[in-house]
């Protein structure tokens, strides 16, 4: 297993490990662009959103309210934060594994690249 991202969903390599339940695992940020910077992670690898099909609605749910609980949680709730994901080299992503950046705590601003 090579992916990072699926080693930290199992408990493989280590990380500040936020929220996990059977569809997703959130984890803090190495490399925080924002005060709040968590990634939100399917435990089912997909490479990227290109990867998500019908049958992943349930999944996408779950990443929207995980998103939403953390956001409150962190207290960026009110002020605002954003979420974001990437899909290929042009468009930032590094890592071959679908995941959502929650980031807050900060003013963003636009457009963001």
């Amino acid at each position: 297993m090579s992916c990072i991202f699926c080693r930290i969903t199992a408990g493989e390599a280590s990380a500040d490990i936020l929220y996990q339940d059977d569809l997703v695992t959130a984890f803090r940020d190495t490399n925080p662009q924002a005060p709040t910077h968590i990634l939100i992670v399917p435990n089912e690898h997909l490479a990227s959103i290109g990867d998500v099909r019908p049958e992943h609605d349930g999944l996408l749910v779950r990443i929207f309210t995980v998103a939403n609980h953390l956001a409150t949680q962190e207290g960026v709730a009110q002020s605002g934060y954003r979420l974001v994901t990437n899909r290929g080299a042009q468009a930032g992503q590094s890592v071959y594994h679908l995941h959502f950046h929650l980031l807050g705590g900060r003013r963003m601003t636009w457009p963001p690249g």
